[in-house]
Protein backbone atom coordinates (compact mmCIF):
# COMPACT_ATOMS: atom_id res chain seq x y z
CA UNK A 1 0.00 0.00 0.00
CA UNK A 2 1.38 3.39 -1.00
CA UNK A 3 1.51 6.60 0.99
CA UNK A 4 0.28 10.06 0.09
CA UNK A 5 3.21 12.40 0.73
CA UNK A 6 2.97 16.20 0.63
CA UNK A 7 6.20 18.09 -0.10
CA UNK A 8 6.43 21.83 0.45
CA UNK A 9 8.89 24.67 0.73
CA UNK A 10 7.83 26.52 3.89
CA UNK A 11 8.89 29.49 6.04
CA UNK A 12 9.35 29.52 9.79
CA UNK A 13 5.93 31.15 10.11
CA UNK A 14 4.26 28.42 8.05
CA UNK A 15 3.89 30.22 4.70
CA UNK A 16 4.01 28.04 1.58
CA UNK A 17 2.79 30.60 -0.94
CA UNK A 18 5.07 31.92 -3.71
CA UNK A 19 8.46 30.50 -2.70
CA UNK A 20 9.97 31.26 -6.13
CA UNK A 21 8.26 34.62 -6.72
CA UNK A 22 6.38 33.42 -9.81
CA UNK A 23 3.04 34.58 -8.33
CA UNK A 24 4.35 38.14 -7.99
CA UNK A 25 3.30 38.61 -4.36
CA UNK A 26 5.04 41.35 -2.34
CA UNK A 27 6.48 38.71 0.03
CA UNK A 28 7.33 36.16 -2.69
CA UNK A 29 10.66 34.65 -3.75
CA UNK A 30 11.54 33.95 -0.14
CA UNK A 31 13.16 30.59 -0.96
CA UNK A 32 15.20 32.16 -3.76
CA UNK A 33 16.87 34.57 -1.32
CA UNK A 34 19.18 31.67 -0.47
CA UNK A 35 20.27 31.21 -4.09
CA UNK A 36 19.17 28.65 -6.65
CA UNK A 37 21.03 25.83 -4.89
CA UNK A 38 18.68 26.24 -1.92
CA UNK A 39 15.88 24.72 -4.01
CA UNK A 40 17.79 22.71 -6.65
CA UNK A 41 17.95 18.93 -6.84
CA UNK A 42 16.21 16.30 -4.75
CA UNK A 43 15.94 18.36 -1.58
CA UNK A 44 12.89 16.35 -0.45
CA UNK A 45 14.79 13.05 -0.66
CA UNK A 46 12.25 11.50 -3.00
CA UNK A 47 14.87 9.29 -4.66
CA UNK A 48 13.27 6.09 -5.90
CA UNK A 49 9.76 7.50 -5.51
CA UNK A 50 10.41 9.55 -8.65
CA UNK A 51 10.78 6.25 -10.51
CA UNK A 52 8.09 4.18 -8.77
CA UNK A 53 5.49 6.68 -7.56
CA UNK A 54 3.25 9.31 -9.11
CA UNK A 55 3.52 13.09 -8.78
CA UNK A 56 0.14 14.74 -8.26
CA UNK A 57 -0.51 18.41 -9.03
CA UNK A 58 -3.32 20.91 -9.02
CA UNK A 59 -3.84 22.80 -12.27
CA UNK A 60 -1.93 25.99 -11.41
CA UNK A 61 1.18 24.19 -10.12
CA UNK A 62 1.17 21.75 -13.04
CA UNK A 63 0.84 24.57 -15.59
CA UNK A 64 3.77 26.41 -14.01
CA UNK A 65 5.94 23.30 -13.74
CA UNK A 66 5.10 22.20 -17.30
CA UNK A 67 6.76 25.39 -18.55
CA UNK A 68 9.88 24.94 -16.39
CA UNK A 69 10.88 21.28 -16.16
CA UNK A 70 10.72 19.98 -19.76
CA UNK A 71 13.47 22.40 -20.84
CA UNK A 72 15.86 21.38 -18.05
CA UNK A 73 18.42 18.61 -18.47
CA UNK A 74 20.25 18.08 -15.16
CA UNK A 75 19.85 14.63 -13.49
CA UNK A 76 17.07 15.74 -11.11
CA UNK A 77 15.15 17.42 -13.94
CA UNK A 78 15.50 14.28 -16.03
CA UNK A 79 13.98 12.28 -13.15
CA UNK A 80 11.12 14.80 -12.80
CA UNK A 81 10.45 14.65 -16.54
CA UNK A 82 10.46 10.82 -16.56
CA UNK A 83 8.19 10.55 -13.51
CA UNK A 84 4.55 9.55 -13.80
CA UNK A 85 2.39 12.60 -13.24
CA UNK A 86 -1.28 13.39 -12.70
CA UNK A 87 -2.99 16.77 -12.75
CA UNK A 88 -6.40 17.58 -11.29
CA UNK A 89 -8.41 20.22 -13.10
CA UNK A 90 -12.02 20.92 -13.90
CA UNK A 91 -11.04 21.87 -17.44
CA UNK A 92 -9.20 19.91 -20.11
CA UNK A 93 -5.46 20.51 -20.25
CA UNK A 94 -2.92 19.70 -22.94
CA UNK A 95 -1.20 17.01 -20.84
CA UNK A 96 1.23 16.31 -23.68
CA UNK A 97 3.05 19.51 -22.66
CA UNK A 98 4.81 17.53 -19.92
CA UNK A 99 5.63 13.91 -20.59
CA UNK A 100 4.07 11.20 -18.46
CA UNK A 101 1.08 13.30 -17.40
CA UNK A 102 -2.50 12.11 -17.25
CA UNK A 103 -5.64 13.86 -16.06
CA UNK A 104 -7.84 11.66 -13.84
CA UNK A 105 -11.56 12.36 -13.95
CA UNK A 106 -12.25 11.49 -10.30
CA UNK A 107 -9.72 12.18 -7.52
CA UNK A 108 -11.01 9.68 -4.96
CA UNK A 109 -11.24 6.76 -7.36
CA UNK A 110 -7.83 7.55 -8.87
CA UNK A 111 -6.23 7.88 -5.42
CA UNK A 112 -7.72 4.61 -4.18
CA UNK A 113 -6.47 2.73 -7.25
CA UNK A 114 -3.03 4.38 -7.31
CA UNK A 115 -2.33 4.16 -3.57
CA UNK A 116 -3.11 0.44 -3.68
CA UNK A 117 0.19 0.02 -5.55
CA UNK A 118 2.26 3.21 -5.48
CA UNK A 119 3.21 6.27 -3.47
CA UNK A 120 1.68 9.59 -4.52
CA UNK A 121 3.62 12.82 -3.98
CA UNK A 122 1.80 16.16 -4.00
CA UNK A 123 4.01 19.15 -4.81
CA UNK A 124 2.78 22.72 -4.31
CA UNK A 125 -0.93 22.71 -5.14
CA UNK A 126 -2.31 24.42 -2.03
CA UNK A 127 -6.01 23.97 -2.82
CA UNK A 128 -5.52 20.29 -3.59
CA UNK A 129 -3.57 19.77 -0.36
CA UNK A 130 -6.33 21.46 1.65
CA UNK A 131 -8.87 19.11 0.04
CA UNK A 132 -6.72 16.04 0.76
CA UNK A 133 -6.05 17.15 4.34
CA UNK A 134 -9.77 17.75 4.99
CA UNK A 135 -10.50 14.23 3.73
CA UNK A 136 -7.79 12.73 5.98
CA UNK A 137 -5.84 11.41 2.99
CA UNK A 138 -2.34 12.79 3.78
CA UNK A 139 0.04 10.25 5.34
CA UNK A 140 3.29 12.22 5.46
CA UNK A 141 4.62 15.75 5.09
CA UNK A 142 8.15 16.52 3.93
CA UNK A 143 8.76 20.17 4.67
CA UNK A 144 11.84 22.11 3.59
CA UNK A 145 11.84 24.95 6.11
CA UNK A 146 13.79 28.08 5.20
CA UNK A 147 15.17 30.31 7.98
CA UNK A 148 12.92 33.23 7.21
CA UNK A 149 9.52 34.55 8.27
CA UNK A 150 7.54 36.59 5.74
CA UNK A 151 4.51 37.56 7.83
CA UNK A 152 1.96 37.15 5.03
CA UNK A 153 0.68 34.55 2.62
CA UNK A 154 -1.15 31.24 2.56
CA UNK A 155 -0.10 28.89 5.32
CA UNK A 156 0.05 25.12 5.07
CA UNK A 157 -1.83 24.65 8.35
CA UNK A 158 -4.03 27.72 8.84
CA UNK A 159 -6.02 25.98 11.58
CA UNK A 160 -3.14 24.07 13.15
CA UNK A 161 -2.32 20.37 12.90
CA UNK A 162 -0.81 17.73 15.18
CA UNK A 163 2.04 15.82 13.53
CA UNK A 164 4.62 13.25 14.63
CA UNK A 165 8.25 14.01 13.76
CA UNK A 166 9.90 11.18 11.79
CA UNK A 167 13.24 12.82 10.96
CA UNK A 168 15.07 16.10 10.55
CA UNK A 169 18.24 17.04 8.70
CA UNK A 170 19.92 20.14 7.35
CA UNK A 171 19.68 20.38 3.55
CA UNK A 172 21.56 23.37 2.21
CA UNK A 173 20.27 26.54 3.91
CA UNK A 174 17.06 24.84 5.03
CA UNK A 175 16.01 21.94 7.21
CA UNK A 176 14.11 18.96 5.84
CA UNK A 177 11.65 17.57 8.34
CA UNK A 178 9.47 14.54 7.77
CA UNK A 179 6.24 14.24 9.69
CA UNK A 180 3.57 11.60 9.93
CA UNK A 181 -0.01 12.76 10.33
CA UNK A 182 -1.79 12.08 13.58
CA UNK A 183 -5.41 11.05 12.98
CA UNK A 184 -7.89 13.64 14.20
CA UNK A 185 -10.49 12.49 16.66
CA UNK A 186 -14.00 13.79 16.98
CA UNK A 187 -15.82 13.95 20.28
Amino acid sequence: MGKLIVVQFITLDGVVEDPDGSDGTPFGAWAMRFGPQGVAGDKFRLGEILETGVLLFGRRTWEHFSTLWPARDDPFSQAMNRASKAVLSGSELDVARWSGTRQPADLDTWLDETLAERDVVVIGSGSLIAQLEAAGRVDEYRLLTFPTAVGAGRRLFPDGRLLTLLSSEQVGPASLTRYETVPTTTT
